[in-house]
């Protein structure tokens, strides 16, 4: 009878020290997910609409904090730490579909802003900008002057003549914005390190 008995009490201690294990491993991934889904990200561009300054393939790093600590899996805001200014490169939720997007912040709240041939106004002025710019095909739609609504913002790609960007789904709400993207950290196979 004491033997059926440290039989079960063996098996009872292997079966808690699995489940030990299973647990561990699954707070593991949990942190995993919600430090990926709150902190920080990477993504792999698939499309040309920020080239000649991100080029199809790359992968960039996402800092997710950089507007504020999310509910992780979601567009809502625990609290804000900043926000986007203008040249500023985004992740954002597609206002269309509600893929992941990477643009150009070009006009914030309260901005007076038009674009033609390429080109952003503020206020009636050229604006003049440190990065490249691409204008194949005039430089794609324009946008008549209008302003920026509060807690909305204009987000362009830099390849100005082939990009569905806000021209064609209007501003974009804050509660879009997804992080702010740091630097290309991989292109062509390799590592590199070209901050946007």
């Amino acid at each position: 009878m004491s033997v059926a008995g440290s039989g079960r009490m063996r098996f009872s201690s292997k079966v808690r020290e699995a489940l030990r294990g299973w647990v561990s491993i699954a707070a593991g991934v949990a942190v995993l997910l919600i430090g990926r889904a709150s902190f920080a990200d990477h993504y792999r561009v698939p499309s040309g609409s920020m080239e000649p300054n991100v080029e199809v393939g790359d992968r960039i790093l996402v800092n997710k904090l950089a507007f504020g600590f999310r509910v992780p899996a979601t567009n809502v805001y625990l609290s804000r730490f900043g926000e986007p200014q203008r040249g500023d490169v985004v992740v954002l939720s597609s206002p269309d579909d509600g893929s992941v997007l990477l643009k150009r912040v070009v006009a914030v709240p309260g901005d007076e802003v038009e674009v033609r041939e390429g080109e952003v106004w503020l206020s009636g002025r050229l604006e003049h900008h440190g990065y490249a710019i691409r204008r194949d095909d005039s430089g794609g739609p324009p946008l008549e002057a209008s302003r920026v609504p509060t807690d909305a913002y204009l987000v362009l790609g830099d390849n100005r003549g082939n990009s569905r960007d806000g021209r064609s789904f209007g501003f974009v709400q804050r509660s879009a914005v997804l992080g702010k993207a740091i630097a290309v950290y991989a292109r062509d196979g390799g590592l590199v390190w070209v901050p946007l």
